[in-house]
This record gives structure tokens, sequence and C-alpha cells, in this order.
């Protein structure tokens, strides 16, 4: 890859250091706080002088080279801090999302040997400091939580913004290179254990770079991210982008379309990136409020393959070019439409691939198909992953490079991309992977169950979601609300639960006993409720 150019040999903090040269006092970052009603503006100047407090906070609290520290904040712009801070001393990130709970945290805090967790109060009416506490009983390696939005003495601004950063601090740190690991995102995939995705800023750049290109994007470009930074939407588009471009982000913690629509069009937005939800409620705002959106240029729909009449409807409610894309944890956006493309290609379409990547479809037995044909999607190229945190066996990358994504696909003449299916046994609600069989083996636990599983119902706003059909254990089947409380009990997050329970006396099986999940989807499709 560097021998092709194709990895930029360049770290955040150097895209950081060209803004505070160029733009020291222009402002970075612009978010909102729903958990206290504050706006704060960040100057790149503060971004600067910020990360470089809480890396001497870091480093003091022992933190070295290669530790990992997560961050379970909302979009906020302490978490864009955090990051830098990570990168001046070597540390290594992991983005968590503010809807996971004690059961996905310990498996995820344990398995990073995570020292250091940094978390909201609270957020959503959800006691995030009281679970941090339960956590660092039951975790060694957890040696610190530091808390945003409390005063008391494990707060952000003790523990880390009020540290001395002077220059014999410093002198100690080990700030990364572009081939460390800088990242550490959780995904899941067919295993329904989640995955420790590692990323390097090589890998990073080598998508955030072309991509720029190809969607013309430059300093003077206001970005929207309402995506959770904890997302690689949001870390990689919304968090590193714009640092790297030198523009200025807006960052939205709590979705609500309408407050979306006045950000849009008070701080002139645009570009944003956002899963299909997000698209389909903007462009009901757009139906009433057209010139919220004037200076709305591109809107990148991500996380799940778009309807094609929302592509429509939103291009002529919003004025913006849609941009649809495929994409992954493992590699950014490896495919998307370009902005001047036919009509066609954006409605019909998934897009082509990004420079540096390469797609392809093969069949079963791993050999390639031609164009029109359907089969495993697989890819390689400069912004594949890693590896998977203490998983090799899972990495699924063969010695040519191609990584199999685990969805179907075809690839027409021209070399764009359409999304027909997945392999992989994850169900996608509003852009967000359910672990599938991590909660039908914990259904399978409930005394009421004999058998269940779990797909995917078509849903036109969230694009999934959850339906469980239980075999049930007795004459008295179990109801949707017993299943989800005791879901619920065992920790499991509330974006994760079934919402619709069919009982059913047996479920379809192959005869070597294997459950025949496509079905059930068709099965789905079929019911009105």
């Amino acid at each position: 890859m560097k021998r092709l150019g194709l990895w930029p040999g360049i770290t955040l903090l150097e895209g950081l250091d060209e803004a505070v040269r160029l733009r020291r006092d222009n402002v970075a970052i612009v978010d909102g706080n729903s958990a206290t009603g504050r706006s704060t503006c960040v100057t790149y100047g503060e971004l600067d002088e910020h990360s470089r407090h809480v890396a001497a906070g870091l480093s003091r609290l022992g933190v070295r080279r290669g530790d990992v520290v997560a961050v379970q904040l909302p979009n906020w712009w302490q978490f864009a801090v955090l990051h830098l801070a990570c990168l001046r001393i070597g540390a290594v990130i992991n983005p968590l999302m503010p809807i996971f709970r004690e059961r996905e945290l310990t498996f995820m805090l344990e398995l990073a040997e995570t020292k250091v967790l940094v978390i909201p109060e609270e957020f959503r009416k959800f006691d995030h400091a009281d679970l941090g506490r339960r956590l660092q009983e039951k975790l060694p390696t957890l040696k610190h939580l530091v808390v945003v939005g409390t005063s008391g003495p494990r707060s952000f601004e003790r523990e880390l913004l009020a540290a001395v950063a002077d220059d014999a601090t410093s002198s100690t740190w080990q700030p990364v290179g572009p081939d460390d690991v800088v990242q550490v995102l959780y995904t899941s995939g067919t295993t329904g254990e989640p995955k420790g995705v590692m990323h390097t800023s090589n890998t990073l750049f080598s998508n955030l770079l072309p991509y720029v290109n190809r969607m013309q994007l430059g300093r003077d470009d206001v970005i929207l991210m309402s995506s959770p930074l904890a997302h690689q939407t949001g870390f990689m588009y919304g968090l590193m982008m714009p640092i790297y471009l030198g523009g200025r982000v807006v960052l939205q913690d709590v979705w609500e379309p309408t407050l979306a629509a006045d950000l849009i069009e008070r701080e002139k937005v645009t570009y944003t990136m956002a899963s299909t939800p997000f698209l389909a409620d903007l462009t009901e705002v757009g139906a009433t409020r057209p010139e919220a959106f004037a200076s709305l240029r591109l809107f990148h729909s991500a996380g799940a393959t778009i309807p094609r009449a929302l592509v429509r409807d939103a291009t002529q409610r919003l004025g913006a070019t849609i941009i649809s894309g495929w994409g992954m944890t493992e590699n950014g956006a490896a495919a998307t439409t370009r902005p001047n493309d036919r009509a066609e290609k954006i409605f019909e379409t998934d897009g082509c691939a990004m420079d540096g990547m390469e797609l392809r479809i093969v069949d079963e037995r791993g050999r390639p198909l031609p164009s029109g044909e359907s089969g495993h999607l697989q890819v390689r190229g400069c912004s594949n992953f890693v590896g998977y945190l203490h998983r090799p066996q899972l990495y699924g990358t063969d010695e040519s490079g191609w990584f199999t994504t685990g969805d179907i696909a075809r690839i027409d003449e021209d070399g764009y991309l359409r999304i027909t299916g997945r392999s992989k046994d994850v169900v996608i609600r509003g852009g967000e992977n359910i672990p599938v069989v991590e909660i039908e083996g914990l259904l399978y636990r409930h005394p009421g169950v004999r058998e269940v599983a779990i797909v995917g119902r078509v849903d036109p706003r969230l694009g999934e979601r959850c339906a469980a059909y239980v075999v049930p254990r007795g004459a008295t089947p179990p109801t949707l609300q017993e299943l989800t409380a005791w879901l619920a009990d065992a920790g499991v997050s509330k974006t994760y639960l079934p919402e619709f329970l069919r009982i059913v006396s047996e479920l379809p099986k192959t005869p070597t006993g294997k459950i025949q999940k496509f079905q059930l989807r068709a099965m789905e499709a079929q019911l009105d409720s």
C-alpha cells in the first residue's frame, strides 16, 4: 500500500497542527449538550490546548503507549479532545455506543483490558455513572473512571482537563505512528459476539483522502454529524474528517429532525452523513421547510441500503445531492456514488469502489462471477482493517487480501454495486447491527422458550426491526413483554430487543436441522403487523 501511494503516512495530529497554523481562532466544533441545554464552541487553538492537557491527565492516570481508553460519550466536544489526546501519548481509543449496557460493556472492556473509561454522568435519563461504578467493581483492569457532567473528584475537568501539559510532561509521551493501531471499534457478526475491529491511521486516512476528493469537500464546508461519534460513520466523517479539512463540524447528540433542520439552517451546513432513518425524517421536514436546507449540498446515506423511492423524494425536497454507498466498520465507505453520477446510478445502486479499493462477487466456492450475477461480496484494498482484537481466527481475509463481507450483491458492467441481501445473520435497525445470535442465545434460556429464531422485518423508517419466532415450551406461550423483560434483566440494550413476537408450532429447517431463516423472512414480509 505504501509503494502504491495508497497509505498517506499521516496521523490526525498533523491535520490538527495544520489547522492550528492556518485557522487557530476559527471554530472547529459546535456541540449541543441535551443533558445541560448548553452549546459549546471550540476553536482549533482550544482543541489543540485541551488535547495536550487531557494527554497529560491520561499519562498521570498511568495510561501508556498501547493502552486502551474507552469513551462512551454522546456527540460532545470532549470526544474529539480525548481521541487527539490518545494520539499524543500512543494510546488506543475504544469508542462505545451510549446505548450499551452492563452485559455488552463488561465483555468489551474486559476483552480490551481497558484501563480508563470515560462516560457521561447521565444521558437520556440513564445513570451512566452508577453503571460505571458497577463495571469497575467487577473488572480489575479498569483502573479509572472519568465522568463528564459532574463536579466530583472523578470529573473530566479535574482528572484530565486541569492537568499540567508542560515540556517536561510531554517529553515522556510516545505519539502514534501511521501504522500503529489507533482505534478499536466493536461490531457484531455471524457469531453474535462483538468483534473489536482494529484500525491504524493509514487504514483510516487511506479512505478519508479519496472520500474528500470524491465529494469535493474543503475547509469551507460545514459538516453536521448526528450519527454517534462512537459509530464508524460519526468517528471517521464527523470527528476525523473535519479536523483534517480544517473545517467546522456541528454535533447533535440526540436525533430530532426539526432540531437538525434548525442546525442546518443556522450553521449553513453543506454536508452530512447519516443512516436511512435520518434521511427519511429530514425529507419529511423538507416537505414543509425547504428553505431550511438551502445550504445543504450533499447527504450521504449510510448504514443500510437506501430505498430508491426515498432517494428520489429526498433529492426533490432537500434540494441536495443524495449519496448512496456501502461500507463497514472494517473499511469505512468502501463504495459510494459520485455527486455527478447519472440519476439511475444514484437511484439504483450503492456506488462504485473508492480509489484504492476493489470489489468482486464470488460464488459459494470463491470463484469470481461475471457482472450482473449475484453472489458473495468481497473487498480488498487500502482501508481494510488490520484484524480483530484477540480474534485472529475471525479475520476472514485470504492470502490475496480479499475480505469476505457477508453481504450478497451484484456489480454491473460499469462497476457499480447493488447490495441484495446478507449472508451473515445480522439485523440492521436504524444503521445499528443487532447481534442476533447472542439475543437468541439469551431467549433460549427462558423457561417458556423451546426454540427461537430472530429475523428482520422491513421497516420504512428504521430499515429493519426484530421479529422473534418462538416455539413455546408448555401450554402457555410467553408474551413479548415477558421476553423483553427477560432480556432487559440480562443487561441487553433496549435497541436490541425484539419488537414483534410470532408464536409458531415449529421452525422451518433443513434435513440437517438448520433453521431456514429465508422462509421466516418471507413469512414476515407477508404479515401486516
